[in-house]
């Protein structure tokens, strides 16, 4: 039986940028995005087009403001991207039957089939990246990445339950 016990992990005295996971999720990410976007040097579209085809693809985003949040980019870079693959006729714009306002994407048949013909380069990198991890090494740090996600993107009152407040050392 797991029994959680409230407790600190970062004291004063323990604390190594190197250990933080915020550096750590930083580092990774600024070490596997030009990688990732070398992989599309040849390809028909960048690696950024290809995140956002996999984004509608897999439901992660329907709209570009949903895309800039996910993508952490503001929504001009967005729409230039958006517009890029829409002209390309890799996605359309819908207008929403339930709010006018929204304009939902979609892919088309070209926009599903250039994901899908780019995505074993992404699956080739990481497995390079992991071939020295077990398989339940990798399958034990996706969960745990994905219960952090979670905790993170939970509405604000569940997040004031296990975050309390900070006390600044002065």
């Amino acid at each position: 039986m797991d029994v959680r016990v409230p407790q600190s992990y970062f004291k004063i005295d323990n604390f190594d940028c190197r250990r933080a996971p915020g550096y750590l999720i930083r580092r990774l990410h600024n070490l596997v995005v030009p990688i990732a976007e070398d992989l599309f040097g040849d390809a028909e579209i960048t690696f950024t087009q290809w995140v956002i085809l996999v984004a509608l693809r897999d439901k992660i985003a329907s709209t570009s403001a949903d895309l800039a949040r996910h993508m952490n980019h503001d929504t001009g870079a967005i729409t230039r991207l958006v517009d890029q693959l829409e002209s390309r006729d890799l996605l359309l714009r819908t207008r929403d039957k339930a709010d006018r306002r929204v304009i939902n994407l979609s892919l088309t048949a070209e926009g599903r089939a250039m994901a899908a013909a780019l995505t074993p380069r992404l699956i080739d990198m990481w497995n390079g990246i992991l071939e020295d991890f077990s398989r339940s090494e990798i399958s034990t740090w996706i969960a745990l990445t994905q219960r952090m996600v979670a905790a993170l993107e939970s509405p604000p009152e569940e997040k004031a339950r296990p975050m309390r407040k900070l006390k600044v050392a002065r």
